[in-house]
């Protein structure tokens, strides 16, 4: 069953009025019945969708952690390296500055690229915080009415069959819809859907050393913002 499906089931639930529901009801007890079952399985799905939900969420938290990090990281070996390539140069060893500055660019487009990859999950974690959020509060209120049917069943059926109607509908529940969420449910899963993307991997630096940025430039780097990191460093602006 799809989250969307689960958000609708909740929400529906969430609003039936189930003393006026048996007191509508030809046969009150198939109704109670039908009505238990209703809403057992929908406490069951809103609780594995919640799980689910959860468990995602704390992995997309996990790698947005470790991409903010690694970014971090990557911005002190940057500015370690363009330092180093300033007393390379003073030093009259113009080499080893051009060396150094290499590899500060090269650690300024992994920064980059980790700044990135957290800042595309942030809204995925939030449409997921919220996802979760909603889950809870409709399942609370479906947990509570699917209390009130259990523990008063006997009394609710003596009373909806001497209240009943003198024209009654024939199955007074075919009127809801539980597989037709609410049009601001379905646009919030929509809008979790395009949102929703895997946090990719980060490189995480090794800070014993800086040679390991003498690996292939990442291409995803981007090149004037990379300068323009460097510029900053350079002004001791960064």
């Amino acid at each position: 069953m799809s989250k969307q499906t689960v958000l609708g089931r909740v929400a529906q639930l969430a609003k039936v009025n189930v003393d006026a529901l048996l007191d509508q009801a030809e046969d009150p007890q198939k109704m109670i019945d039908r009505l238990i079952r209703e809403y057992q399985e929908t406490v069951a799905a809103g609780e594995d969708a919640v799980t689910s939900t959860v468990r995602y969420l704390r992995l997309m938290q996990q790698d947005h952690a470790e991409d903010v990090g690694a970014a971090a990281e990557w911005g002190s070996l940057a500015r370690a390296a363009s330092r180093k390539a300033d007393e390379m140069r003073l030093a009259d060893r113009g080499g080893d500055g051009d060396r150094f500055d290499r590899l500060a660019r090269l650690a300024l487009g992994r920064q980059f690229q980790c700044e990135k990859e957290a800042k595309i999950a942030e809204p995925s974690i939030v449409a997921q915080t919220d996802l979760v959020t909603t889950l809870r509060s409709g399942l609370d209120t479906v947990k509570h009415k699917l209390d009130h049917l259990q523990s008063a069943r006997d009394e609710l059926v003596t009373r909806s069959r001497s209240a009943r109607p003198h024209n009654p509908p024939a199955d007074a529940l075919k009127d809801i819809d539980v597989l037709d969420p609410a049009a601001e449910l379905s646009l919030f899963e929509d809008k979790l859907r395009r949102e929703e993307a895997k946090v990719a991997g980060t490189h995480t630096p090794e800070a014993s050393s800086l040679d390991h940025l003498f690996e292939s430039p990442d291409p995803r780097a981007d090149t004037a913002e990379v300068e323009a990191r460097l510029g900053r460093l350079k002004a001791g602006t960064a």
